[in-house]
């Protein structure tokens, strides 16, 4: 493989010289690919062909800007997204009802034979290539963790070589040559077409010539007219027929997708063309001497897939497990015995280090380590890819955690008494201030400034505009409100016109971003933002105006005096402050810690020691971890009078509520209020829970 300095060399110089681009340059790796592709310039002129030897080199020549879209398989997709490449899938293959943009991977083997997937070892096996999904990366990480295949890891051994013990022979395309993963193939062994046994179509060829016992492919693989005379091998060691792939698979697999550089005009360039080529079959190798070229033949339709999916939110914790597994990686940090916090912004990272200072145990190590993130989407991220282990989120933000198969671990709770005799689990009402006087009803808001916590949270978007949708039936809010602030929101948007930022005169980059370096983020910044004149309305819960006023809160509130706001509800006048038990836009569930399953324990166990040690009635503590100075909030509510453990097996559906649920489930109508995590967490079927 070329340096990886100059691959790095070679991106960055693209990316410094790259014109708006032209054509789409499609590459390539074999004669009969090449083939397909020069008859698809002929139709559609706005392709190129760009030829290389293997998928590597095209991964290198993408990155260098030598070539613009290769479609590959899911172990490919992995190596793609590592960071030395940094391309991602833009659009993916649509296999239709059977499957959509997934697909099963499965193990085959010829009627009468009588030996199980269980019984594999001293078998002849046929695969589709080297570190591909269903022919590779599948069935050799479902053998390994069965504990089939004996193998303790690349320091002992690399796992080509553990296979090649355990299976007798094999054609595994791409493997070094003259060893035994090579000894089945026909051709040269590359993984190309260059090999008869490469690919679906050539690793069931290679069963069906009797040259292997098993072949590793794809549920659609096996030609109907021959369906009768194979069988499936279940990894109970039962058999199947071939249509009861459902019932009897090793894995199901993201779809084969189109990777390209992270541009998005580029991006658009080549949907737009592939969506509009005409006169000429994509999904079809017919009169090219080999199967799959460009696409696969099976592929039904193209979808394009959520903008900033990368190839971890593509292919999806489990199988990227699977792929590390096999590497034997650890992710980053794995062998600490500390949770690492995922702090949002410089005034929370601040506090999270305060934090792990003072969670030194007297051993010297840190019990809370601190990761960060630009925003709770990138920090969620990092959870997921387990470079960070929890943060406390919103409940819109428990909603998007939950779609991404993280749960929720434990509950902030701001009733005192229940801390020591536990009652109901904790909430608090979404209200709407206006100042005293100033006319605003609820039925005269349309038209005014509005002052939002940060877009996807709870009180401050969620609850007000699943309101706004309900009368409006529009998903543009741009309509009902004529400005204000909503961190988070696009800098464009009027939505941003009245956000603060950091106070900078000049260059704040911190304005409207969803973090507490904007003024008016926050239940405080909504407050503050109509405190200070930016808006006519502050979405915010129902203590805020207390906890602002009177004597107490930061600087900006000492000469506010609660008297002077009000609420206003549906079908209500203006009432006091105090009167939110009649005058609310809903009761919420309170914030909560997120982290994957299998992490739920030990972050439990961790903060109930932490919150022992740091929390409320922690007096002589030097670190507080329910309150903050130099902002508002930070990393925990500051009204939080502990943390309480939420049942084990609750999702977050359970948790959110029927009635909470119902609301998110109806803003989701409008597809510009879905965070872009959301829908890569969504986007299909076989995105494994973490």
């Amino acid at each position: 493989m070329r340096p990886l300095l100059l691959v790095a060399l070679l991106g960055c110089l693209a990316a410094v010289f790259a014109a708006p681009a032209e054509k789409v340059r499609w590459c390539v790796k074999s004669e009969q690919e090449h083939r397909k592709c020069q008859d698809l310039v002929a139709q559609a002129p706005v392709f190129s062909c760009v030829k290389k030897d293997n998928t590597i080199d095209c991964i290198i020549a993408i990155k260098a800007g030598e070539a613009d879209a290769i479609t590959l398989d899911g172990g490919d997709i992995y190596t793609a997204g590592l960071n030395n490449y940094d391309l991602h899938p833009i659009i993916a293959e649509d296999y239709g009802p059977s499957s959509e943009t997934c697909y099963y991977a499965v193990a085959v083997a010829k009627k009468g034979t009588q030996f199980g997937f269980q019984d594999l070892r001293g078998k002849k096996s046929c695969h589709t290539g080297l570190g591909k999904s269903a022919g590779w990366n599948i069935p050799i990480g479902t053998l390994v963790s069965m504990n089939i295949i004996p193998w303790q890891g690349v320091s002992v051994k690399p796992v080509e070589e553990a296979v090649s013990e355990f299976f007798v022979s094999s054609c595994a395309p791409g493997a070094t040559r003259g060893s035994s993963l090579c000894a089945l193939c026909k051709g040269d062994c590359s993984r190309s077409h260059s090999e008869p046994y490469y690919d679906y179509g050539g690793a069931f060829q290679c069963l069906a010539e009797g040259a292997g016992d098993v072949a590793f492919v794809k549920h659609l693989t096996v030609p109907d007219s021959e369906k009768a005379n194979y069988e499936l091998l279940c990894k109970d060691n039962t058999r199947a027929p071939i249509d009861n792939y459902k019932s009897c698979y090793l894995a199901k697999v993201p779809a084969h997708a189109v990777v390209s550089r992270k541009d998005q005009q580029l991006t658009d360039l080549i949907w737009k063309s592939l969506t509009t080529v005409q006169n000429f079959n994509l999904f079809s190798s017919e009169g090219y001497g080999a199967k799959n070229l460009m696409f696969k033949d099976s592929t039904m339709k193209l979808v394009q897939l959520p903008p900033n999916t990368d190839s971890f939110l593509y292919l999806g914790a489990e199988y990227m497990s699977i792929v590390r597994s096999l590497k034997k990686e650890q992710a980053a940090g794995a062998a600490s015995t500390a949770i690492r916090w995922c702090a949002v912004g410089h005034a929370e990272t601040s506090k999270c280090d305060a934090w792990s200072i003072n969670s030194v145990t007297d051993d010297g190590t840190s019990t809370i380590e601190c990761q960060n993130g630009g925003s709770v989407e990138e920090c969620l991220k990092k959870i997921m890819r387990k470079e960070a282990d929890a943060m406390a989120v919103d409940g819109g933000q428990v909603y998007t955690a939950g779609k991404c198969g993280l749960v929720p671990a434990m509950v902030e709770q701001y009733n005192e008494s229940h801390c020591t005799n536990p009652g109901e689990a904790s909430s608090y009402y979404a209200v709407a201030v206006v100042k005293k006087g100033s006319g605003v009803t609820w039925e005269t808001l349309k038209g005014k400034r509005s002052c939002h916590t940060g877009i996807g949270r709870t009180a401050g978007w969620n609850i007000p505009m699943g309101h706004v949708h309900r009368i409006t039936q529009d998903c543009d809010f741009t309509k009902f409100f004529s400005s204000g602030c909503a961190p988070g929101a696009d800098l464009t948007s009027p939505f941003c016109t009245q956000c603060a930022g950091s106070g900078k005169a000049v260059g704040d980059e911190s304005k409207c971003k969803a973090s507490a370096d904007e003024q008016y983020y926050g239940y405080a910044g909504a407050f503050r933002c109509l405190v200070e004149g930016a808006g006519d309305v502050a979405f915010i819960k129902h203590t805020i105006v207390g906890e602002n006023s009177d004597g107490n809160g930061p600087s900006w509130a000492s000469n506010v005096r609660s008297a002077d706001y009000e609420l206003i509800c549906p079908g209500l006048g203006p009432v006091p402050v105090t009167d939110f038990l009649s005058c609310n836009l809903a009761k919420v569930p309170a914030h909560a810690v997120v982290t994957r399953p299998e992490s739920r324990t030990e972050v439990i166990t961790i903060l109930q020691d932490q919150q022992g040690k740091f929390g409320t009635g922690a007096i002589d503590s030097p670190f507080r971890m329910f309150q903050s100075e130099g902002g508002k909030n930070l990393l925990f509510k500051d009204s939080t009078k502990c943390l309480q453990e939420i049942p084990s097996g609750t999702n977050y559906e359970q948790f959110l509520g029927q009635d909470y649920m119902s609301a998110m489930n109806s803003l989701r109508q409008c597809s510009d209020t879905t965070p872009d995590l959301e829908k890569s967490c969504t986007f299909h079927s076989c995105q494994q829970k973490i």
